[in-house]
């Protein structure tokens, strides 16, 4: 058995029941990054003896017989935008190269009071937009990751690490989790507190996790869903018990919404028919549900958010090495400072009826199918793909979650996006195991 291959449910119950220690599990990571990380390059900090201190602090603490967290031991990936006191944090950029917070983000102090072992810090696209970084497609080296959570798709579907963070603000977590062929979750706007994190867009700023399984997607959600007032989108609310309700049987066999999105056409053949298979595989648990003629314009909307939001946030780095920034990000924050306030706000304003009407469709449905992505990772290592089915779920801060159901013509991953209403995340996960479980015994 190689513990690098085991999932981050199991590997936690095995070090809570003294079966195998954090020094373990993080030797057999390590070891797998020795010899897989030349290939795939999911890493841009990495200290060994640094996690090896982490384990066996943690191990020590576990004999004197003290409670430990629920991620006990565990080694988590930390996507290069989220600032670690104890690692550089340089945002996918030259323009941060050598960077060193002095503290540690939210979600990082969550993890670490949780009992994880921070393993390192992985590959981000600069400043976690499009231009890609350095990482490569476990499954093949030829194609991309997806982007911007490059490097933490890439060292879950690895074995290098059984769960990773990430961030999306358009695509980011649901597309590298389709062509890594992953579990990849994006909860709630709102859920997962983003203070000390690379700011990008208020409005469409989510943090995300990467895992080999919605039970473990659901026990690092726990750990990090709080409300936190240095993120003024946290609120405070009573926790939702993504475990416990995750691994729960349904109270009744789910029924899904397949809907195309206006941009179904972007989907390549192949996934279109995939699609429509799994549709008719479901039967009568699936029905064809168009949008809303209000939803047409959702992408666009995005984009008219996403690029004055840049400009904004991005001031300070144009400001001092313009030169040192892609010509793509060069080009859509010039684009964002020709947007108006008035168009800005009036796109903010729709995000309001849109998720209205996905919540009272999922009175009906339990949850929204669609495409995770327009097809399976492309050949090259140019470009991240193209977030559009991604996009429309962004813009409304609903939550999502890409399951590796499926394969492309080129055997590679291909992952099915469920979506449902905002602050319905436990039960998303739920309907998503579901059917995970139901395709499992047909096949």
């Amino acid at each position: 058995m190689d513990l690098a291959d085991l999932g981050a449910a199991q590997l936690a119950r095995m070090i809570h029941g003294g079966e195998i220690t954090s020094a373990e599990l993080v030797e057999a990571c390590l070891a797998r990054i020795d010899a897989r990380d030349e290939a795939v390059k999911a890493w841009t900090h990495l200290d060994p003896e640094y996690a090896r201190k982490q384990a066996a602090n943690r191990d020590t603490y576990r004999a004197t017989g003290a409670p430990c967290g629920p991620l006990h031991g565990i080694p988590v990936g930390i996507k290069d935008i989220f600032d670690t006191d104890d690692l550089p944090t340089e945002n996918g950029s030259i323009l941060d190269a050598g960077r060193q917070p002095n503290k540690d983000c939210t979600v990082v102090s969550l993890l670490r009071s949780a009992g994880a072992v921070i393993m390192g810090k992985s590959v981000t696209t600069e400043f976690a937009v499009y231009s890609p970084g350095k990482t490569r497609n476990p499954h093949d080296p030829g194609r991309t990751p997806g982007g911007s959570s490059s490097g933490s798709a890439a060292a879950v579907a690895s074995g290098m690490v059984p769960l990773a963070l990430g961030s999306q603000t358009n695509g980011s977590v649901i597309r590298p989790a389709s062509f890594c062929g992953v579990v990849g979750f994006k909860p709630s706007h709102g859920r997962i507190s983003r203070a000390g994190v690379l700011s990008l867009s208020r409005t469409l700023d989510h943090v995300g996790v990467f895992a080999r399984s919605l039970e473990d997607a659901a026990l690092i959600s726990d750990c990090l869903i709080s409300h936190d007032p240095a993120d003024p989108d946290t609120r405070p609310a009573a926790a939702p018990r993504m475990q416990e309700i995750a691994t729960q049987e349904p109270p009744a066999e789910p029924r899904f919404a397949f809907i195309k999105t206006p941009v179904w056409e972007h989907a390549e053949a192949e996934t279109q028919a995939a699609f429509e298979e799994l549709s008719d595989f479901l039967g009568d648990h699936c029905d064809a549900v168009p949008t809303p003629p209000e939803f047409d314009r959702a992408v666009e909307n995005l984009t008219s958010i996403m690029c004055p939001d840049l400009a904004r946030s991005l001031s300070g780095y144009m400001n001092r090495g313009e030169a040192q920034i892609s010509d793509r990000l060069r080009g859509m924050i010039e684009d964002g400072k020709k947007i108006t306030a008035v168009d800005y706000n009036t796109c903010v304003d729709q995000i309001g009826p849109l998720r209205a009407w996905i919540g009272s469709l999922c009175d009906d449905y339990d949850a929204i199918l669609t495409p995770a992505a327009c097809g399976e990772a492309p050949l090259g290592l140019e470009a991240t793909g193209d977030p559009i089915f991604c996009s429309t779920w962004t813009y409304l801060g609903v939550p999502a979650v890409s399951l590796p159901l499926m394969e492309g013509p080129n055997g590679m991953p291909l992952g099915v996006q469920l979506v449902g209403p905002r602050g319905d995340d436990a039960r998303l996960l739920r309907t998503s195991r579901w059917l995970a479980a139901k395709v499992a015994d047909a096949s």
